[in-house]
């Protein structure tokens, strides 16, 4: 729900690699970029309950919690966290990618997040569509050269806080103290260990508080960038309008229902750790989200396979978190260049053989 500057090497066989950096909202991204690729991604079936792994027709998700050095005992010996680097078992993490990129079957961990221990081994078969997703997916340069395709979700300490704090208050009777402990403990660690991956991503989607209400602190209305990276490999970055242009969008009025307090849309060049970007943002959010289709239709690039595939898609999970606004909106854009990246792909290995 993960993603190579340039493809290192295409095996027989070998299924498309995605890498997904993802703090919150797995469970929804995945089944948006799964679906695409055909059928539901559950757990494997007959296996443990408390297993990470996804698995859809052609699709297999993989979770690098599993590739922890120690269980939580262990961390407590060691006195470091999860998110350091130091408690990741990159050896394993890199054997075991390559194996199943060369179409081989692995004997992959368990990390029981209830128990804190490991399970025992799961078998992993080769699938179409390999996605790692967790926090440490392109900290190791052996893991990364594997990739096809890498992503970001980069939320900012803004809208984290605030989506802790409806959470955890609301639903777990949380302190606003205690809260607000808990992040600043892992802080540290994810700014020294986690955040300075991002720079390796291709796409980076960026959840920010909304700048269309002055000092809002709700993490309700969200203000989202899709930051792409240009030239790589068999990916064209998605415009809006007229491409390479700077363009500032507010499409309410007759075509797009829009309550307050609005929807506002900006396109146009940038750059991103020293490196040429587009950006696609969006502010707000759909009232009506059969509307969509209106902003799609004055979208290009985007990759769909008929007229309002992406309305469709959005509306096919309409329910889930980030549906009516640019999180939803970005991360299923994302799944179906995804889908045409696989396509590509699969189209050279075909003539290469």
């Amino acid at each position: 729900m993960s993603m190579v500057e340039d493809i290192k090497q295409i095996f027989a066989h070998a299924p498309l690699s995605l890498s997904l950096n993802n703090q919150t909202g797995k469970s929804t991204f995945m089944r948006r970029m799964t679906s695409l690729f055909g059928g539901k991604a559950s757990p494997p079936e007959g296996g443990n309950p408390d297993s990470n792994t996804l698995i859809s027709d052609t699709t297999t998700v993989l979770c690098l919690d599993d590739y922890h050095l120690n269980d939580r005992q262990g961390r407590k010996e060691s006195g470091l966290t999860a998110l350091n680097l130091k408690e990741q078992n990159f050896d394993l993490m890199h054997e075991q990618v390559k194996a199943l990129k060369e179409g081989k079957t692995v004997q992959k961990p368990i990390y029981n997040h209830v128990t804190g221990v490991f399970d025992p081994a799961e078998e992993i078969v080769s699938p179409k569509v390999l996605i790692l997703e967790g926090l440490h997916p392109f900290a190791d340069d052996r893991v990364r050269n594997f990739y096809d395709f890498k992503i970001y979700l980069d939320i900012s300490d803004d809208v984290k806080f605030a989506w802790k704090i409806q959470r955890d208050m609301a639903e777990r009777g949380h302190s606003l103290e205690s809260i607000k402990a808990s992040i600043e403990a892992r802080k540290p660690d994810f700014d020294a260990f986690v955040d300075p991956q991002k720079k390796f991503a291709d796409v980076v989607i960026q959840v920010l508080p909304t700048q269309l209400i002055p000092d809002d602190n709700e993490g309700k209305i969200l203000r989202v960038r899709m930051i792409m990276k240009e030239g790589v490999k068999f990916f064209d970055t998605p415009y809006l309008f007229d491409e390479g242009s700077t363009i500032s969008w507010i499409p309410c009025g007759r075509k797009l229902t829009c309550s307050y307090p609005g929807i506002k849309f900006f396109y146009g060049p940038d750059t991103f750790y020293g490196e040429e970007v587009s950006v696609l943002e969006m502010d707000g959010q759909f009232d009506k989200l059969e509307e969509l289709i209106y902003v799609e239709s004055l979208l290009s690039n985007t990759s769909t396979k008929f007229y309002g595939e992406l309305t469709q898609q959005m509306l096919k999970y309409q329910n889930g978190p980030g549906s009516n606004n640019g999180t939803g909106f970005f991360q299923t854009l994302v799944g179906l260049k995804v889908r045409e990246l696989y396509e590509k792909i699969s189209e050279t290995e075909v003539v290469a053989k």
